[in-house]
């Protein structure tokens, strides 16, 4: 008796505890809550291009929550409506006149078994329906592509978990090269061994200055090993071991030795113009055994002039200009200026969830193609006043007033 008495009590809190999760369940799968969450998602997005420490926006954690909760819609609006979908596709319903429907009446009567071979030849699952003084037969066509359009929220889903995992296990890294450097293609770490080494960067600029083409052309390494050979370009980065590279920006480097009055070799390598003094590009390298530090400026691009300076720790101490297979003695220095070469700046990066995300993107594409251009179509056809009445009803998007005449041909030729 006292086992019957607790479980008369619980249950009805069990019954409030269900029926409270089915409205969250319903709330939460409500097509207005999704479309919010997806415009405030969007509108997150739009703010992290736009302002300049807007990045940080998609790291922070409400959008992180904002992200699952689109995803919990999604699930939920799918969860909602596929059971109703499965009866009205295996069990097509009445389809009752009002907004949205078109009608037509057809003077004859058609034998039952005529008007279901017909109405199943027109592509059709039809259900008879008898009752007492008359009888229906209700149909649905392409009852199944409802289920495109749930599964667009499950590729939403898709999409947001393809985000999720580059967020969480992607990486990205810049580097900077000249021709001949390698770097990993990652931050160090233990097993990794994935690297790109800079061939050459070979340029085409137009008379406006503007680059024609842009060719970089890399080697790819593993173990310290080439494995592959490439060309990349603008929007064609390189694919290896995981990671998309893109030649991302680049700029001049200036080849130059330079020696001591007596010949001794202080520098012998390209010479990165990385940085910009008004709209010149300018570098610089320290000497340390010699106590000063060269500077460098593109001083004339159009006569491929090099301007040099020499500073020591008492400030400027020389300058001059050369062109490339020229030298001149600065300070105590010889610095010959071999002509210039270029660096270029890639960009590594590793998202394990772009699979996922793009699964999501194809899966949504093609739900919202069926959705659309295969939509589904319900009719009822049953007796009126000697003829028949036929109603059919489309999606919310559809005309269906060329289904409804293609019906009533067949249907009067039924009779």
């Amino acid at each position: 008796m006292a086992a019957t008495r607790a479980s008369a009590a619980a249950s009805p809190v069990t019954d409030r505890l269900s029926r409270q999760a089915e409205r969250l369940l319903r709330l939460l799968g409500d097509g207005r809550v999704g479309l919010a969450l997806l415009l405030a998602a969007g509108a997150a997005n739009v703010a992290a291009a736009l302002l300049p420490d807007g990045p940080a926006l998609l790291d922070a954690w409400p959008y992180a929550v904002l992200l699952g909760a689109l995803a919990l819609s999604a699930v939920a609006a799918a969860a909602v409506r596929a059971p109703a979908t499965w009866r009205e596709w295996r069990r097509p319903a009445l389809v009752r006149p009002g907004p949205g429907a078109v009608e037509v009446r057809i003077d004859s009567v058609p034998e039952l078994d005529a008007l279901e071979h017909a109405l199943r030849d027109a592509g059709y699952r039809t259900r008879r329906e008898k009752a007492r003084g008359g009888w229906a037969v209700h149909a649905v066509r392409r009852g199944w592509s409802r289920f495109a359009g749930q599964a667009s929220h499950l590729a939403l889903v898709l999409v947001v978990i393809g985000a999720a995992i580059g967020a969480a296990f992607g990486s990205e890294t810049t580097f900077s090269l000249l021709p001949g450097d390698q770097a990993l293609l990652d931050a160090p770490r233990a097993g990794l061994s994935s690297a790109v080494r800079l061939e050459s960067l070979d340029a085409e600029f137009g008379p406006d200055g503007r680059p024609r083409r842009l060719d970089t052309a890399v080697t790819f390494l593993r173990d310290g090993e080439p494995v592959e050979a490439g060309t990349l370009r603008v929007n064609e980065p390189g694919a290896f071991d995981g990671y998309l590279v893109h030649p991302w920006t680049y700029g001049p480097a200036a080849r130059l030795r330079v020696t001591t009055l007596g010949g001794n070799a202080l520098l012998d390598a390209p010479i990165p113009l990385d940085a910009a003094s008004g709209e010149a590009p300018v570098g610089s390298a320290e000497l340390p055994t010699a106590g000063v530090t060269l500077g460098l400026a593109l001083a004339d691009a159009a006569a491929n002039e090099l301007g040099v300076s020499l500073v020591g720790a008492g400030g400027l101490v020389d300058t001059t200009r050369l062109q490339p297979g020229e030298e001149a003695r600065v300070g105590d220095l010889v610095v010959r200026f071999e002509g210039f070469d270029a660096w270029v700046t890639f960009l590594s990066r590793r998202d394990p969830g772009l699979g996922v995300l793009f699964a999501g993107a194809a899966i949504l594409c093609v739900s919202l193609a069926v959705t659309f251009w295969l939509p589904r179509r319900r009719v009822t056809v049953r007796p009126d006043a000697g003829g028949a009445r036929i109603v059919l009803r489309g999606e919310r998007f559809d005309r269906p007033a060329a289904e409804l005449e293609r019906l009533t041909e067949r249907l009067g030729a039924a009779t």
